[in-house]
């Protein structure tokens, strides 16, 4: 028997931990495993590092197959910084090869836990989006393994249209195989960052949109529970060695050393509150409002924060959570932002995280989730009825201010929602059927929006 056919059933969730579903999981231990996976399956769907937040790599009527063994780097161009590796490699695994020589992931989400796959699948997006397009708009092709078992190469000059389906498409048109992915220089491992105080969210958007405040860069922090959306305006860049203090300019891509505090177990329910919360945004807001001087810190730090805490997630409890992010149109973002921070204090939540950030592109993809305007994340301790009941409140305000619900993050939409927020989709389903007409790719998301079939 097969690696591909001795899989094991257990319980599976994503970073959320809510929901969390019996699903039937395989390891492949080589590369070429995965078309029998694709040949053989009923239904599977890929899972990466498990990092999507809700149930995009969750399919409790199939499979998953894990890629977390199939991480090798293929081949690698100095000349113009392009990666060919599997899909299965991690962010972290990159940058650990690859800093040291000069380069560095052109998109990165808020933690490098996450594989090539994953990325390109739900075609994340970074601090740095609204200046350089999403993790697509850096890859030059990927093998797609296909519902029969066979492999196509697919880009953005090949098979676009399937390309553009696949990117942000979340695993359902196949498995990503192998990724070539672009790298983008830099010169040290640092990053020069400022940070600016705003008393409320005009003041913060008025920063995002101010250029002498922009940087490759931008992303705010912000504390939910101030009523006005008061913040901290983040701006940083690559440091060049020029800008490095002279103790620091003679090994200038040397990685720092990565301390990490693990939470062993599940908190109690209710620790993270309204005085919890707020005592620590406080006290987050007075240390980074103060450093409004250029200061130089290294890209872990600046990118990953909550690695530095393995499995945070804990800090909700055995329930978990779900993290709502989306996305507001530009000229409707500054009113329909404060109305959902109004919804999360009435509903006295205390959102332990809080990110905005400014994007100004469309993603390539038919189901990207970027487009001009305001995206806010928030992470929110409920889950089950609760949740479902607070994410339709949430969604009906993002609709009617001309947004969409990130689906890499989405454990709660509805299909008649989906479909409102993302107009491409039509176009995107007959890509799909023609693809996979019987609809082997599937996951916990794509039955709950009723993909494809209506």
């Amino acid at each position: 028997m097969s690696s591909t056919q001795s899989g094991r059933t257990e319980k599976l969730s994503g970073w959320g931990q809510y929901p969390s579903l019996e699903t039937r999981s395989i390891r492949p231990e080589r590369y070429a495993l995965l078309s029998e996976a694709c040949a053989t399956e009923r239904s599977c769907i890929a899972r990466g590092q498990g990092r999507a937040y809700g149930d995009a790599a969750l399919n409790p009527a199939g499979s998953v197959v894990a890629t977390e063994r199939l991480d090798r780097m293929l081949a690698f161009d100095e000349s113009n910084g392009l990666l060919r590796a599997e899909a299965g490699l991690t962010l972290g695994a990159l940058i650990e090869h690859f800093v040291p020589r000069g380069w560095f992931p052109p998109v990165t989400p808020g933690t490098r836990h996450v594989s090539l796959g994953g990325c390109l699948a739900s075609d994340v997006h970074g601090k740095n989006h609204h200046h350089d397009g999403s993790f697509g708009a850096f890859v030059d092709s990927l093998e797609l393994i296909t519902a029969d078992g066979g492999t196509r190469t697919i880009g953005p000059q090949q098979e676009a249209e399937l390309f553009h389906a696949t990117t942000g498409g979340m695993g359902l048109t196949g498995l990503i195989g192998e990724v070539a992915l672009r790298l983008r220089r830099i010169e040290t491992a640092y990053i020069m960052a400022r940070h600016r105080p705003a008393r409320d969210l005009d003041e913060l958007m008025a920063l995002f949109q101010d250029p002498e405040q922009d940087d490759d860069y931008t992303v705010a922090w912000i504390d939910c529970l101030s009523g006005a959306g008061r913040g901290v305006f983040m701006a940083g860049h690559h440091a060049l060695t020029e800008e490095l203090p002279p103790e620091m300019r003679y090994r200038p891509l040397e990685l720092s050393p990565r301390r990490t505090l693990g939470i062993p177990f599940n908190l109690p329910g209710g620790l993270l509150n309204g005085f919890t919360v707020g005592a620590f945004n406080a006290l987050y807001y007075r240390i980074n409002a103060d450093r409004q001087e250029p200061f130089v810190t290294d890209f872990g730090s600046f990118f990953y924060p909550l690695d530095g805490l393995d499995r945070w997630y804990r800090l909700y409890g055995r329930h978990g959570f779900i993290q709502y992010q989306c996305i507001l149109s530009e000229a409707a973002a500054a009113g329909g932002l404060q109305r959902l921070l109004d919804i999360l204090q009435n509903r006295r939540q205390a959102p332990f995280l809080a990110v905005l950030k400014r994007m100004g592109a469309v993603g390539a993809g038919h189901l990207s989730f970027p487009q001009p305007g305001y995206t806010l994340a928030v992470d929110l301790p409920v889950a089950g009825v609760r949740a479902q009941k607070l994410a339709a409140e949430l969604d009906a305000v993002t609709l009617d201010h001309g947004g969409r619900v990130y689906l890499a993050k989405d454990a709660c939409l509805t299909p008649e929602n989906f479909r409102r927020m993302y107009p491409r989709y039509p176009q995107w389903r007959e890509i799909k059927r023609s693809i996979d007409p019987d609809n082997r790719f599937r996951s916990a998301l794509a039955q709950r929006l009723g993909i494809p079939h209506e």
